[in-house]
């Protein structure tokens, strides 16, 4: 599962389509009382619907190997180094990066950690570059 941890008080970003959800297919599901609550909490105003939609995505892409790009350069405000412990893919790229592997971790403007290998970091510095430059 890709790396996104939301730092303490940060909004989390919808990850799903922008289907209307007019046009999405209704569905029924049971959850314990708790595992709502909790959904409610993380989902901070997004609605806990939308955060499973986004988590049930997430799931897909991942375990399909259809791993799309999930952010912007531009969207990078922050990198570190660090290795994988799991198989992770980056978030700018979408390339998959193996466990122990020398990864970079990058912090978003929504201050959400997110995994960059270092095609993904070059990306990043080049965007950099070309605004600044």
């Amino acid at each position: 599962m890709m790396l996104k941890t939301p730092l303490p008080n940060a909004l989390p970003t919808s990850l799903s389509t922008s289907i209307p959800t007019t046009e999405m297919q209704v569905t029924s599901i049971r959850f314990e009382r708790e595992l709502i609550e909790q959904l409610k909490a993380l989902a901070r105003g997004q609605g806990y619907q939308a955060l499973v939609r986004d988590i049930l995505w997430e799931y897909v892409h991942q375990h399909s190997g259809d791993v799309p790009m999930r952010i912007q350069p531009q969207q990078i405000r922050a990198i570190c180094a660090a290795q994988a412990q799991r198989t992770e893919y980056c978030a700018v790229t979408g390339q998959q990066i193996n466990p122990q592997d020398g990864m970079w971790l990058g912090v978003t403007t929504e201050n959400e950690f997110v995994p960059l290998c270092q095609r993904g970091v070059a990306v990043v510095q080049n965007q950099v570059q070309s605004v600044s430059g």
